[in-house]
């Protein structure tokens, strides 16, 4: 086991390998966070005012259930990554943050998003939960190279 934790939601599958990526190149653990009902296409349209994710989007104290927790003890540094929504962390993020009481550790966000930066994700989650040490937030791709993982995270 590893003192490090990759932590993803990927909704479509491209947080997901950027994950995996992050986790061979830095020899972390890795963990999925799987919400307990899978999104669908339509829970996904963005431009659905009544889709599952717009709907939580628009809720703030959304907590979509997820499969399962992890301890998280035995580590020092979460690489916590997600698409972005709504310039934002999905809801369901904060349902990690909270079902696995995330404290006191060093934080790396990593986003992945068509347009959007990271900044606005990185800032509303240090703020809300200002119990960490919030290191530094990137948006990534899927193409990001392992010299570039290992370079931003140096932990």
């Amino acid at each position: 086991m590893s003192n490090k934790l990759v932590a993803y939601f990927s909704a479509s599958g491209v947080t997901k390998k950027v994950a995996q990526k992050i986790s061979e190149a830095i020899e972390s653990d890795i963990f999925e966070i799987t919400p307990q009902e899978l999104y669908t296409k339509e829970d996904l349209d963005w431009t659905n005012k009544q889709s599952r994710s717009s709907v939580e989007m628009q809720n703030k104290s959304s907590r979509p259930a997820t499969k399962e927790t992890i301890d998280l003890d035995s580590y020092d540094i979460i690489i916590l990554g997600f698409p972005v929504w709504w310039y934002t962390a999905p809801t369901i993020i904060n349902t990690f943050m909270e079902e696995n009481f995330v404290e006191n550790k060093d934080i790396y966000v990593f986003v992945t998003s068509g347009g959007s930066g990271v900044t606005d994700s990185f800032n509303n989650l240090k703020e809300q939960y200002p119990n960490n040490r919030w290191i530094e937030g990137k948006r990534l791709n899927s193409g990001v190279s392992e010299e570039s993982i290992k370079e931003w995270i140096k932990g």
